[in-house]
């Protein structure tokens, strides 16, 4: 197990140093020039040089990336020649566009985004499991073809179209619920947790309406084959009582595609949900990787993407982790 994790480790540092050079590269070869846009309106070509050097691109390529990734293991200087000031232990840089240290707006924007995550998590496996169990038990059935086809209207919808319907119906129609402030960003703030409920419940139903359409059709599936293995029969055919044979033996052996998916999804979830956080208008760290993106901000675009692939690469150790634990044959070598 400690050599299983030592070793996941060591690939997770070098994916992210990969992952951080691919898109410092992309940046560099990139049409925007991020000296411009720091530079202002009315920009002359002295001025840009000089915010070149006050960015520090006026520097070579490999020069520039080796001092970022310097920043992320000791503290380091940045800033102008003659105005440097020393940039903290994680140094992500500060940004090209507020000259706000990019750590700062990362701790402003995460807890939006693990909001936003949570809850969709819970909504999205607990109702996507469910209903895929059920659909299994229920076998042909009417109730099994209302989920399937339900299921299957579910992946087909792209999160704007939800997302707007939800908005449309629920916030500007039926008026039953708040339309999504930034005031309010955990549970444990002034408003209370069951403000924080109301405040994301649509951006959660927009993510559940996507992502347990696929769930139940997986976890459907999967439990179909496993009810019809040898050993599900001799659970049968011992008098064990019909709760016990699905729970388990049945939802254990099944389940494990599932934990597949959804430490992807989590990865992928936390690592900024763009669409939804777009349409709800949420500042978590997909909606501020969009501005960053747009306005060519290299630290906070390379601080983003290194986190989102974090969260990625954490999330598969954590399935194989779960593997182990959920089926006794799986073993970590």
């Amino acid at each position: 197990m400690i050599r299983f994790i030592l070793r996941r480790t060591g690939s997770l540092v070098l994916l992210l140093i990969a992952v951080s050079f691919i898109t410092f590269t992309l940046f560099q070869l990139g049409p925007a020039d991020p000296a411009s846009a720091a530079c202002g309106q009315e920009c002359t070509p002295e001025r840009v040089a000089e915010a070149r050097v006050a960015l520090g691109m006026d520097q070579p390529f490999f020069l520039q990336y080796a001092d970022y990734m310097r920043g992320l293991v000791s503290p380091r200087m940045i800033g102008a020649p003659g105005a440097e000031s020393v940039c903290q232990w994680p140094c992500l840089g500060k940004s090209f566009q507020t000259n706000e240290n990019v750590s700062d707006i990362i701790s402003r924007s995460l807890p939006y985004t693990l909001s936003m995550a949570v809850g969709a998590l819970v909504l999205w496996t607990v109702s996507g499991v469910g209903l895929g169990l059920l659909a299994a038990l229920r076998k042909g059935s009417p109730t099994d073809k209302f989920i399937v086809g339900a299921a299957s209207v579910g992946v087909s919808l792209p999160i704007p179209v939800t997302g707007l319907f939800l908005l449309l119906v629920f916030v500007n129609q039926l008026h039953l619920l708040p339309f999504t402030t930034n005031e309010i960003n955990s549970p444990f703030g002034a408003q209370g947790p069951w403000a924080w409920v109301l405040n994301y419940l649509l951006p959660w139903i927009a993510l559940a309406v996507l992502f347990s359409a696929s769930y139940i059709r997986v976890t459907r599936t999967n439990m179909i084959e496993t009810f019809d293995e040898d050993f599900i029969r001799t659970a049968r055919a011992k008098g064990l009582a019909p709760r016990t044979v699905t729970f388990k033996h049945g939802v254990r052996a099944g389940i494990t595609p599932i934990v597949t998916m959804l430490g992807m999804d989590i990865g992928l979830l936390l690592g900024g949900a763009v669409l939804t956080e777009q349409i709800f208008s949420v500042p978590g760290l997909g909606f501020t990787a969009v501005r960053a993106a747009i306005s060519g901000d290299l630290p906070v675009t390379m601080a983003i993407t290194m986190l989102a692939a974090f969260f990625v690469i954490v999330a598969n150790v954590a399935v194989d982790l779960a593997y182990a634990a959920i089926d006794p044959r799986v073993r970590l070598q």
